[in-house]
Order: structure tokens, then C-alpha cells, then sequence
């Protein structure tokens, strides 16, 4: 029997065809070197530690990547490449970068600085009496909050911290003839057992001539002070005040036989700030 010349043709190129495309189907081995490479190669999963093995066309992906997004990544080239039939992804992120890509609360904001502003009353108790004739220019002096300072509605120093202050003049009156004065200024507050240099506005009491006595205040422009406790000849708590001019605020004292002058221990004189005092956060 003859078989004819145009189907034996057709028959080969068949067979050709099959041979063709077997040998370039690709092999398991083939397909895991070539995801291996990419993953090697690829900047964002070069650093991965993932393992690729194939079996009958389906890639099992195992071992850690870096980031959930370079996990995302190894897969994708797997499952694009040519062959592969299926994926079985079982990497895992590592738990350090799985942390840190945790959406982290920001902190909360550090506590801010307390600022007593300029003009704020601090209202004291001297510790010791002060006199024209009987202190030193340069003496300090102790004294208590007789008051809390309040900011914001809020207690930033309380009620019988110490103070410190300064006599910055002491003259004695002269009998005949000559000023009395009395400098005063505090220096420092002690607030949680910390020190805070203080600036305060002068208060100053002279005494003139025959018993005249005039009172001012320095610094700034800003109201002095107060004397508002008790004074000689009249007992704790007696109230002797002196109001001079605006602006000048209110100052005390109280005058000898000799016409000195004189603040008994315990006597409450307010002064003015002059400049700002800054406080650490409360909690601090």
C-alpha cells in the first residue's frame, strides 16, 4: 500500500512540533534557579532569605523576608513565572521588621516649661526684723510665701516656700539732719527644694526731715510692693500701709522716737516681678 508523499509530510512536522515544544517546556529545575535569580537580583528582596523549590510546575516558597511588602514581592515573581502552575507561599516576615512596620501612636508631647510672667505679686514674711539703722547694705534676708502664685488658675509655687531677698541700702536717719532709707528686693525662691533666681521690683522707704517719709518703688516701672503686715507700734497683723502714686504700688514701714524705719519679723511686703520666672513642667 502506498501512502501518499503530502500526508507522511504533515505526520513529521506533527511529530517535530511535539518534540519542539516539549523540549522547550520548563523543568522544575530550570524554574527554580530562574525565581531564585530574580529574588537575588530584585533590590527590595535581595536581602531575603527564601528558599524556592519545584515540583511538577508548583513553587513552595519558604523561609523569611524582610517586609510584608518584599513578601508580596516573591510571590509575584513565582506565580509569574513561565511554567508555573501554582504557589504555595509559606515565607514569613521576620519579627523585628514586623514590628516596626506596626503603626506606632505617636508620642505624647513633653511637658512645657512653667512661666511665671513679669508683674506676678509675691506676697512674703520676713524671717528677721530690717531696719535703716539696724541692717547692712548687702545683707540678705529670709522670708516665706505667704501666699501661693497662681498662674492659669493653677498653683505653680505654694504657700510657705522659702525666699530670699537683699537689703540693697541701709541708712539711718540722722537726729538733726539727713535720709533714712530702706532698699529691698527679693533674689531667689526655693520651689521643690530647687533654687530660682528671682527679679523683682525695689521697694524703697526714706524718711526726710522731720518725720517725712516717702516711698517708691524701681525696676521696670512696675508696682513695688506692699507692706501688709504689722509694724512697731502696731503689732503683728496691723495692716500699716502707704499708697504713693500710680503705678508706684504699696509700701510700709514704721518710724522709731528716732524716725528710723523699721519691719518687724514677720511682716508681709509684696513685690512685683520684673521679669519672668521659668519653672520646670510639673512633673518634672
Amino acid at each position: 500500500m502506498r501512502i501518499p508523499t503530502q500526508s507522511m509530510s504533515i505526520a513529521f512536522l506533527a511529530a517535530l512540533l511535539g518534540m519542539s515544544t516539549a523540549c522547550s517546556k520548563p523543568t522544575d529545575n530550570s524554574i527554580t534557579k530562574d525565581v531564585q535569580a530574580k529574588v537575588a537580583a530584585d533590590p527590595d528582596t535581595k536581602d531575603s532569605q527564601v528558599n524556592v523549590a519545584a515540583k511538577d510546575g508548583k513553587i513552595t516558597l519558604t523561609g523569611q523576608v524582610k517586609t510584608p511588602a518584599a513578601q508580596q514581592k516573591v510571590e509575584q515573581m513565582a506565580r509569574e513565572e513561565p511554567g508555573v502552575s501554582g504557589v504555595d507561599d509559606e515565607t514569613a516576615v521576620q519579627p523585628d521588621a514586623a514590628q516596626a512596620t506596626q503603626t506606632a501612636a505617636p508620642p505624647p508631647p513633653p511637658p512645657q516649661p512653667i512661666v511665671v510672667p513679669a508683674g506676678t505679686v509675691f506676697t512674703v514674711k520676713v524671717g528677721q526684723a530690717l531696719s535703716s539703722n539696724g541692717s547692712q547694705s548687702g545683707q540678705g534676708f529670709s522670708a516665706t510665701l505667704a501666699k501661693p502664685v497662681i498662674v492659669g488658675g493653677v498653683t505653680v509655687i505654694r504657700a510657705g516656700s522659702a525666699v530670699r531677698g537683699t537689703v540693697l541700702t541701709a541708712k539711718t536717719k540722722g537726729k538733726i539732719k539727713g535720709e533714712g532709707e530702706l532698699t529691698l528686693a527679693l533674689t531667689e525662691v526655693t520651689v521643690q527644694g530647687q533654687a530660682y533666681d528671682l527679679k523683682t521690683a525695689v521697694l524703697n522707704n526714706t524718711i526726710k526731715g522731720k518725720g517725712t517719709r516717702t516711698a517708691k518703688t524701681t525696676g521696670g516701672g512696675a508696682a513695688g510692693g506692699a507692706l501688709i503686715g504689722g509694724l512697731a507700734g502696731g503689732g503683728k497683723g496691723a495692716g500699716i500701709g502707704l499708697l504713693v502714686g500710680a503705678g508706684a504700688g504699696l509700701v510700709g514701714g514704721a518710724m522709731t522716737g528716732n524716725q528710723q524705719i523699721e519691719i518687724p519679723v514677720e511682716s508681709a511686703l509684696s513685690f512685683r516681678l520684673s521679669a519672668p520666672l521659668t519653672l520646670p513642667p510639673p512633673s518634672q
